[in-house]
């Protein structure tokens, strides 16, 4: 039985450290993935996809480890947020947040693998949010990250540390805030829990000079 640890292998973009934040750059990878809109905590496809996304992820595990001798870990919940009006998103107006949960994949998990996957699920379970899921590329490249550890609810001071570490070294934000779920909140206490928040960021356009 062949093992990957995928957490070990890309152990950069998975563990950074909450002291000082860092840069990376994030190649193209492979997720399954579901898109929405809501507050997360009030909203009832925020779980069915979170529900979805696991269901299929551990049916893909056991369906490779049986039928290619490949055994793997499950990668943690990931999600991508924003607004179509930022300022909706900067204020906590959860109601306007859209966001993509998404759980990455081992290279050698395809479409085919993946729609194998869905259909066994659905012989077994009627899930709401599995119809909506899909398998996709996702290409973050340069970005800025840290470690937020504590509450969901107390991430704001974190984001705000991560933002002026990347434009304090010439970059500006660009693309969608990016949070990836390290602890179980039904297994951690919220002052333990562990996130890593991620920005994609580019260099910042130079100012130019108004013509005299």
């Amino acid at each position: 039985m062949k093992k990957i640890d995928l957490r070990k292998q890309l152990r950069e973009l998975y563990t950074p450290s909450p002291r000082e934040a860092e840069i990376v750059k994030v190649p193209k990878f492979g997720f399954l993935m579901i898109d929405g809109q809501g507050d997360p905590n009030a909203s009832q496809g925020f779980r069915d996809a979170v529900q979805a996304l696991y269901a299929v992820a551990y049916t893909l595990k056991f369906m490779i480890k049986k039928e290619k001798k490949i055994d793997y870990p499950v990668m943690a919940l990931e999600g991508l947020w924003w607004a179509d009006d930022m300022a909706a998103f900067a204020a906590g107006n959860r109601a306007e947040w859209k966001w993509t949960l998404m759980i990455l994949q081992p290279t050698f998990v395809t479409k085919a693998l993946v729609k194998k996957a869905i259909k066994q699920v659905q012989e077994k379970k009627e899930l709401a949010a599995l119809g909506a899921l899909r398998f996709s590329s996702y290409v973050e490249g340069l970005s800025v990250q840290i470690l937020h550890v504590g509450p969901y609810s107390l991430e704001a001071p974190t984001i705000e540390r991560l933002h002026n570490f990347a434009k304090e070294r010439g970059y500006e934000l660009h693309g969608k805030h990016h949070e990836i779920y390290m602890s179980d909140p039904r297994r951690v206490k919220p002052g333990k829990m562990k996130t890593v928040i991620r920005q994609p960021v580019r260099k910042a356009s130079p100012i130019s000079k108004p013509v005299d």
